[in-house]
């Protein structure tokens, strides 16, 4: 399994320092990046990191802050404190930290670290192994269709039915795309618009269309979805390192 990982720290130096030596495990994927608690929270809910690297000592909101906030949510990350102050590491464990690395970054004790991750998710998410294959099932007049959701491109609705698009057919479906977003729930998915569901690893780019909104164009169709300009900073988020 991947582990994906969310680095927070104001100091742009430890970030890249520590972010060079997690990329060199290949069960670590790097999505995002923050230099504040405020920004990290937000992106923490957009992005929903299994991981968040989190220094103590910031601005405006403390890492045992931004961690005790962290804990309210639905799907909490794991926390691992990175941090040049030791003699935090007994209040940051009460937030049921995995680990406390010690600025600076030691090469051994990180990838310590990542085992120790590794072992957690291991234990607690066997269902949710990459090596278990789930597909969508479609009901066409001559039997049920199974589609892997890595095969699909977008989802919309038209009147009364929901078209399912891959790059080889497009498939009808009475079920609404409220439900089919729910079936479909993780984080291959993103809803750009009401009537539009899109697989994030078909999108190719992003552009201006009018009044703030936005069209995307996927590989493998020449659709061009649409963006409601109340969902494209969401959506960068998504997409972007």
């Amino acid at each position: 399994m991947r582990m994906r990982v969310m680095v927070v720290d104001d100091e742009p130096l430890s970030r890249e320092e520590l972010k060079h030596l997690l990329c060199v495990y290949e069960q670590i994927e790097i999505i995002g990046e923050a230099d504040c608690g405020e920004s990290a929270l937000e992106k923490v809910v957009t992005l929903q990191p299994d991981v968040v690297f989190l220094d103590i000592e910031m601005a405006e909101m403390s890492g045992l802050s931004l961690a005790k906030m962290l804990q309210r949510l639905k799907q909490p990350p794991s926390i691992v404190f990175a941090t040049a102050y030791p003699n935090y590491a007994v209040e940051a464990f009460r937030y049921e930290a995995v680990d406390y690395l010690l600025k600076p970054f030691d090469e051994v004790q990180v990838g310590e670290t990542v085992l120790r991750l590794v072992r957690k998710f291991e234990k607690e998410r066997p269902a949710s192994s990459e090596d278990t294959v789930r597909k969508l099932a479609i009901e066409e007049e001559d039997g049920i269709v199974y589609v892997s959701p890595h095969d699909i491109l977008y989802c919309c609705r038209e009147i009364k039915d929901t078209l399912i698009v891959t790059k080889q057919k497009t498939y009808y479906t009475k079920i609404p795309l409220k439900e089919l977003e729910q079936k479909l729930k993780g984080n291959l998915f993103f809803r750009p618009h009401k009537s539009y569901l899109v697989n994030v690893e078909k999108v190719e780019q992003l552009t201006p269309w009018f009044n703030g909104a936005y069209q995307l164009t996927l590989a493998g169709t020449l659709e061009k979805i649409p963006v409601s300009r109340n969902y494209v900073k969401a959506l960068r988020q998504r997409l972007e390192l």
